[in-house]
């Protein structure tokens, strides 16, 4: 047995994940555990987790990896600095402490977080190496393309190679200071969202505006190439100095100061998130070209922060030159670990690989699960009221009714979902076809901007007829845009009709207007019996109830925390929101049957019962 695990941290979103013999046996973020969202240290609980799951410790591990090379990173802060001397000296003093304490040993304080058990080697490879490994080794091809975008590794910011077999080559990179990544974050930051987070945000707004900065980003802010490559006039950009992303000529550029978080927003940065958004996609579609050309294969793989943007990787699949595309659904760094461990399986241990027909993540349910024991245990302990119900049969009849009556449901049951989507393991849910369901779920649960879109799970079976996808077609991780199918669209033209902004979010657009954006897109995930079992159970009774396979599914969490991992987790976001039932496993939970507990008692009931 060969067991390995892979480990990213001390940036954004550090993760571990555990292969053995090649199979993934584990993954999960660090935030989860921790509940403090985008948690960047050592991912001491997730570690504990993927061993754990395996029957492992720390001393039984044949090799540990590290998703990037910090001496690399060290060497490009290094030399910006000097670049911009004597500016990027504050930013190079302030770095520095925390370089010389723990970045440059690494090795350490890897060795350390592991309760010094572990005595072997590390391996580290590059940021864009663990990101291309994640993306192509557990991917259905015998042979892809593998295409890597974000806002910086060491020093790469893109690449793209071949994968074959066992086998992965990069071929070419773009470096840093030039961006398609930090570009897109300079807009989300100029537009008052949160760098590293706010990029969804971001692409959420675009269809409220109107591109009509589009030819100014272009012809001031960056050159672009006809193979995607480029580069930017970086006198509009501050990130090189670590202080923050867009200089004073930037706000010049854009008629004003960034907006300030939480203010309300305009006009100005509707049409910004368009035209940035535009800007993007033409890249992403120019780039997936060229590396069509470059290397003749059918099948692209993707990986990065940036391909996370899943209206891009939509464009790519319909107006691209490839006839499938894969995207690791833990796109970002947390994916790095996972990458790194594949990484050394097969590309350093050159142990072979078998291609599974839908690919061999598991749907990313690689987290924690709790039993239905588990579950009522707990329960118990608190007082809670609920109902235990005997088979998926009569759970899903009746959950499902709850949906179709208008209620908003939680949902926990089987493995957690590794990376930011919520797959149907610890989902919110709620019906599509309710006008109002939109607003309500924004507002009352989740506490974020009215604005945000929700995205709908749909039986894989019934995709295109709500869609325009191809039969069957697969996006099981959500990270695919598709339009809605135009006989499911309502005609609406006149009600547009002097509509701008916010106000288009008023006027139904389809049969599933919770789920269907101002500009008729949606974010799919479909659903199968393969991967997802009760969840999949779950929207054929609601088909047979509605006649609609098509339900609102977003994360299950509150606006600036991570998505719940354990039962207790659920509960506390369950009495602190308005949503109508939890469901817990096999056992339901009704808002107005629960007893009125105040914060400080939910608090105490939970740190009183700990789960593993």
């Amino acid at each position: 047995m060969t067991a390995i695990l892979g480990i990213s941290a001390y940036f954004h979103d550090s993760a571990a994940a555990l292969v053995v013999d090649g199979q993934i046996v584990a993954a999960a973020q660090e935030e989860r555990f921790t509940r403090l969202k985008h948690d960047p240290n050592f991912p001491t609980r997730a570690v504990e987790y993927c061993l754990r799951q395996a029957g492992l410790t720390a001393a039984d591990l044949d090799y540990v990896g590290f998703y990037d090379k910090p001496l690399l990173k060290f060497e490009r802060l290094l030399e910006t600095t000097v670049a911009f001397a004597p500016r990027g000296f504050r930013f190079f003093a302030e770095a520095i402490p925390l370089w010389v304490k723990q970045k440059l040993f690494l090795p350490r304080e890897l060795k350390a977080g592991l309760g010094g058990q572990y005595r072997r080697r590390v391996v580290f490879t590059e940021h864009h190496e663990s990101h291309a490994a994640s993306a192509f080794f557990p991917s259905p091809f015998e042979e892809a393309a593998v295409l890597t975008l974000d806002g910086v590794g060491e020093w790469a910011t893109a690449s793209y190679g071949v994968g074959r077999g066992n086998r992965l080559e990069l071929l070419q990179e773009l470096r840093f200071p030039h961006s398609l990544g930090m570009l897109y974050s300079a807009f989300t930051y100029f537009c008052g969202f949160r760098v590293n987070s706010g990029e969804y945000k971001l692409m959420g707004l675009a269809p409220y505006g109107e591109p009509r900065y589009a030819d100014l980003i272009r012809e001031k802010l960056v050159d672009i190439k006809p193979d995607g490559s480029l580069r930017l006039d970086l006198s509009y950009f501050d990130y090189c100095l670590g202080q923050r992303m867009t200089s004073p000529k930037f706000a010049q550029l854009f008629g004003g100061p960034p907006r300030p978080p939480e203010s309300p927003l305009t006009e100005r940065e509707m049409d910004l998130a368009a035209s940035i958004q535009v800007v993007t996609e033409e890249v992403m579609l120019k780039m997936a070209h060229h590396v069509h050309a470059e290397t003749g294969l059918k099948n692209l793989c993707l990986a990065g922060g940036v391909a996370l943007n899943c209206v891009g990787n939509g464009k790519i699949l319909r107006e691209g030159p490839f006839e499938n595309l894969w995207i690791q659904p833990a796109a970002g760094d947390a994916g790095g670990a996972l990458g790194v461990a594949l990484f050394i399986w097969h590309q350093l241990l050159n142990n072979p690989r078998t291609v599974q027909p839908r690919d061999s993540q598991h749907g990313s349910l690689l987290g924690p699960a709790f039993s239905d024991d588990q579950v009522e245990q707990f329960l118990k302990s608190i007082g809670a009221k609920y109902r235990r119900y005997p088979d998926d049969e009569s759970l899903c009849t009746a959950v499902a009714g709850l949906i179709g009556s208008d209620k908003v449901v939680g949902w926990v049951q089987g493995r957690m979902e590794f990376g930011p989507r919520a797959l149907g393991s610890r989902s919110i849910l709620g019906d599509a076809r309710s006008p109002r369901m939109q607003s309500v779920m924004n507002v009352k649960i989740k506490f974020r901007e009215s604005f945000r879109p929700f995205a709908p799970s749909v039986m894989e079976e019934h995709v295109d007829d709500y869609f325009q996808m191809r039969p069957r077609e697969q996006s099981p991780y959500m990270l695919l845009v598709a339009p809605v199918a135009d006989s499911r669209r309502t005609d609406c033209a006149t009600e547009m009709a002097g509509k701008s902004g916010i106000d288009k979010l008023k006027v139904l657009r389809s049969e599933i207007p919770a789920v269907t954006h101002v500009d008729y897109s949606a974010r799919v995930q479909t659903v199968d019996a393969d991967r997802h079992g009760r969840y999949h159970h779950l929207l054929r009774k609601f088909r047979e109830q509605t006649g609609c396979p098509v339900v609102i599914n977003t994360s299950f969490n509150v606006r600036g925390e991570p998505i719940v991992c354990t039962p207790q987790d659920a509960y506390r976001c369950f009495l602190s929101t308005n949503m109508d039932a939890l469901v817990l496993e096999r056992c339901v939970l009704l808002k107005e049957d629960q007893p009125a507990l105040s914060p400080e008692e939910i608090a105490k009931y939970i740190q009183q019962f700990k789960l593993d």
